[in-house]
């Protein structure tokens, strides 16, 4: 041991945020270089070594072949798939001794889509599954918690390619299976989850789950029928209201109340008679451009927005809350802000608030609200979609059970991106009546340093760490 080049510490590291970066750290596994940047010690590079040798059995034994693709990309090929403009500060950009944009690797889809545009022609070489374990980086404004979220990241990232949507589906369920047996040789729990498709694009999405305390991620699960679920996109079944008549519109006055809670009170009404108005600013892609859009999204009162669906449905890139300066622009005032009459804004409404009649709003007249407010009679709405957050105890949309909430750390993911990138990059190949047609992807990863992590998270004692005896 004592040429071991690691040294263990006898006491808790002040940065130590979770139990697992703290026995990492102590037992010698790491060592910190920068925030979110890590040296992989003796030990810590001996476990990372049979997690990917593991990965590896499991690819293989679905058909994949490895290759080794570069961390250094050309910008243009980002560029032909609008991703350099989509995604913001987190990419990693850097111009050559020639000038030319290029970008430190956070994912390979424009890699493969730039190969299979130079080596797939035929149906007859379809279909195809190649995967890779390679360094990435994200310049992530936030790490934390040891090998939890980092910059610099090393990942397993399996990209399937085929001939139509069939073998799409039958590799992304060889994968789903793949996964759950590599996370089970590690001894890694998992729970499987429908997630958003974020920067990756396509059709479906499914985030595999480590549940802790310490997760990130928020969670919707049924006990009862298993939906799972992240509270990203998580639905839930939405109580239909009693239809009434639609009573005429009425002024009252609502001095100093400003919140729903304070107007739901004043007024002796549920929150589920108030209409919620947030204002957000979405920044939205337009090929090589990008323009601001001021978005005033509507929610009932005794629910919550949710911002990731109302970006998936506006197509923003981001979202941030509108100032009081830019909500006054449109003509709206703070705190008592109504859709009738706002101007050259993009009105969002959640699919509940059709069914739900008589709602009390702002009135855009500071002190005072509107009661008996209706869609389709007093305003109308530039998009009718669901745009609310599920939570705890809400019914679940497929068996009406109570949901609940859980915290998970996303160890894997797998993507059916479909022509998201061939089309882009005009990667085709000629089926069996000679037409030519687009290859249809799907992207599949693993991240090996945050699997360990959650394995120390998993295996340990007042001791120390016990990993499982397989990493």
């Amino acid at each position: 041991m004592s040429k071991l080049f690691s040294q263990t510490l006898r006491d808790r590291p002040s940065e130590a945020e979770i139990a697992s970066h703290e026995l990492l750290l102590r037992a010698g596994f790491i060592r910190q270089l920068a925030a979110g940047i890590f040296t992989y010690m003796p030990f810590a590079k001996r476990s990372l070594t049979k997690i990917e040798n593991i990965m590896r059995e499991e690819m293989n034994a679905i058909g994949g072949q490895e290759i080794s693709m570069p961390v250094v990309h050309p910008a243009d090929i980002w560029k032909k798939t609008n991703r350099w403009y989509q995604i913001g500060s987190e990419m990693g950009r850097f111009k050559d001794k020639a000038g030319r944009d290029m970008v430190l690797a956070m994912t390979h889809e424009e890699v493969v889509a730039d190969l299979v545009a130079k080596q797939i022609h035929s149906y007859r070489q379809l279909p195809m599954l190649i995967y890779h374990i390679q360094t990435k980086w994200r310049d992530d404004p936030r790490p934390r918690a040891g090998l939890i979220r980092v910059r610099e990241f090393t990942m397993k990232d399996s990209y399937s390619l085929d001939a139509d949507m069939e073998g799409l589906d039958r590799q992304y369920r060889a994968h789903y299976q793949a996964y759950f047996n590599i996370f089970h040789r590690c001894g890694v729990p998992v729970l499987a989850v429908k997630s958003d498709v974020g920067m990756m694009g396509g059709s479906l999405a499914h985030e595999f789950m480590y549940l802790t305390p310490v997760g990130e991620d928020t969670l919707l699960i049924c006990a009862d029928c298993g939906y799972a679920a992240n509270r990203h996109i998580a639905r839930f079944q939405k109580p239909k209201p009693d239809q009434e008549e639609l009573l005429p519109v009425e002024k009252i006055e609502t001095p100093e109340m400003t919140t729903i809670e304070e107007l739901a009170d004043f007024l002796g009404v549920p929150k589920s008679r108030t209409a919620k108005a947030v204002f957000m600013i979405a920044t939205i892609p337009e090929g090589t451009e990008e323009h601001d859009k001021f978005v005033f999204a509507i929610v009932r009162g005794d629910m919550n927005l949710n911002e990731i669906k109302l970006a998936n449905t506006v197509k923003a890139k981001e979202l941030r809350p509108a100032t009081d300066e830019e909500i006054r622009a449109v003509g709206a005032v703070p705190g008592y802000a109504s859709p009738i009459a706002v101007k050259d804004t993009l009105v969002v409404v959640d699919d509940l608030i059709p069914d739900s009649p008589n709602l009390v709003a702002g009135a855009n007249e500071e002190g005072y609200h509107l009661k008996n407010v209706n869609i389709g009679r007093d305003f109308e709405a530039d998009v009718i979609a669901d745009i609310t957050l599920a939570e705890d105890g809400f019914a679940c949309p497929q068996c009406g059970a109570k949901i609940h909430t859980s915290r998970g750390i996303e160890v894997g993911n797998i993507f059916k991106l479909g022509t998201r990138y061939s089309k882009d990059t005009d990667s085709t190949f000629l089926d069996q009546d000679g037409e030519t047609q687009y290859v249809i992807m799907g992207s599949y990863g693993i991240g090996s340093g945050r699997l360990l992590a959650s394995a120390a998270e998993e295996y340990n004692d007042e001791n120390g760490l016990i990993l499982p005896i397989t990493i």
